[in-house]
């Protein structure tokens, strides 16, 4: 599919830049438009490292202790790794603290009738029977997500911006969809702050991260940090 640039046209011009999203298999690649500036990206960068490097600090000691009770709870590893898409359409392997029964992943077929959206883009189940049984407090408080801390240290994700998709999920993506790519996918989002998984509808969560994109600014993501606490706190839309 390819990504025509007038499906852009309501960015700033002068903060738009050529970029490029390629495929590894099959060769495919899509001329796209990074959303920052360098400096922009520099100030984002900046914040990213040093809020992930406070937030590890902060969260060593519930990482051990989470780890322990996860190799305890259930066989198989402390840490679930998926490879997802991010900036640029460059894939990665996103962390989390596993929270499903090893082998969870080859029964997604089994459950998908379960799926709360019809769009198999936002997989959501309330009560997933895959899920263990700490596994379904760790995801009442989005603790599983805390190694994604390593994930931005690395480079590979913000702490802010849209959440990581499947590459599977690309063949379904339209012209507009291609923009979240424009910048790294976070740990959190404008998405996240404003329902989560209460959100079922895939185009409503792409408008969301466009209106991120386009409006970018650090204010924005101090903003959205802020907004995160209490989203946690309440655990709207965390299942």
């Amino acid at each position: 599919m390819e990504v025509p640039l007038a499906e852009t046209e309501s960015i700033d011009a002068g903060r738009a830049r050529t970029g490029y999203w390629w495929r590894e298999s099959p060769p495919h690649v899509e001329a796209t438009l990074p959303a920052l500036s360098r400096r922009g990206a520099f100030v984002k960068r900046a914040l990213d490292v040093t809020g992930a490097a406070i937030g590890l600090m902060v969260a060593a000691p519930v990482l051990i202790v989470l780890a322990l009770l996860v190799k305890l709870d259930s066989r198989g590893p402390v840490l679930f790794a998926q490879r997802r898409v991010g900036l640029s359409g460059r894939t990665f392997r996103m962390l989390k603290l596993r929270t499903m029964h090893d082998g969870a992943e080859d029964e997604k077929a089994s459950v998908a009738p379960l799926n709360r959206s019809d769009d198999l883009r936002l997989f959501k189940i309330d009560g997933d029977p895959r899920v263990t049984r700490l596994g379904r407090v760790i995801r009442r408080w989005s603790l599983d997500e805390l190694p994604q801390l390593f994930n931005i240290l690395a480079g590979d994700m913000s702490l802010v911006g849209p959440r990581p998709f499947f590459e599977s999920d690309l063949d379904d993506y339209e012209a507009h969809h291609f923009r979240r790519l424009a910048v790294k996918p976070g740990l959190t989002g404008l998405w996240q702050v404003s329902g989560r998984s209460d959100i079922v509808d895939f185009e409503e969560v792409v408008r969301l991260d466009r209106h991120y994109i386009e409006h970018w600014s650090l204010g924005l993501d101090l903003q959205i940090l802020a907004r995160t606490i209490p989203a946690v706190i309440t655990r709207r839309g965390a299942y």
